[in-house]
């Protein structure tokens, strides 16, 4: 982040989970939002499902967040040459923090976020679609947490402790919430 110390400077931001299909939208929709001119937001996936999971589309609508657009995709693409140098990388589910991610351009401070997988929920579509916004409001306030930090006035040490921290918070799906 060797240009971090321009205020005026917008960072790029990974959010990775292994389907890219709920979690990471969600997040790259989020911060899309709230981070509008400091924060420019992708999403990846280590084995990408290929498609959007449709609720986690009519969550982001019923919450005023950007939902056209988005794709399942690797994130193979972003560790190749030409890919945006990435400033952050956060995970958002516990497997995609435990498998061996490419060599990020940009050399990003990376962070595990986990919440537990709306994609995952069983029983009726309104038990499913509570799911999602649970991981919705767990995601936004971390998203929200992060956008509110001064980034480019923080040394790397104190950012990297505040990135952990908003790992913890409320929603947190295990104990490995670390920064790396």
């Amino acid at each position: 982040m060797s240009e971090a110390n321009q205020p005026d400077r917008i960072f790029n931001v990974l959010f990775l989970c292994t389907g890219n299909s709920a979690r990471s939208i969600l997040a790259e929709s989020i911060l899309s939002r709230e981070g509008a001119g400091r924060f420019r937001a992708f999403s990846a996936g280590s084995q990408p499902k290929g498609e959007v999971n449709p609720l986690a589309l009519k969550v982001l609508k019923s919450f005023d967040c950007p939902a056209d657009g988005f794709r399942s995709k690797s994130w193979e693409e972003f560790a190749v040459p030409g890919a945006p140098a990435l400033d952050f990388v956060f995970t958002v589910c516990d497997n995609a923090a435990g498998e061996t991610c490419p060599v990020w351009p940009g050399q990003p401070m990376t962070a595990h976020w986990g919440i537990e997988d709306p994609a995952a929920a069983e029983g009726s579509d309104i038990q499913k679609e509570a799911a999602f916004v649970t991981a919705f409001r767990h995601l936004k306030n971390r998203i929200c947490a992060f956008a509110a930090l001064p980034v480019a006035s923080l040394d790397k040490s104190s950012l990297r402790a505040k990135l952990a921290e908003i790992g913890q918070s409320d929603g947190a799906s295990s104990p490995r919430n670390s920064a790396a």
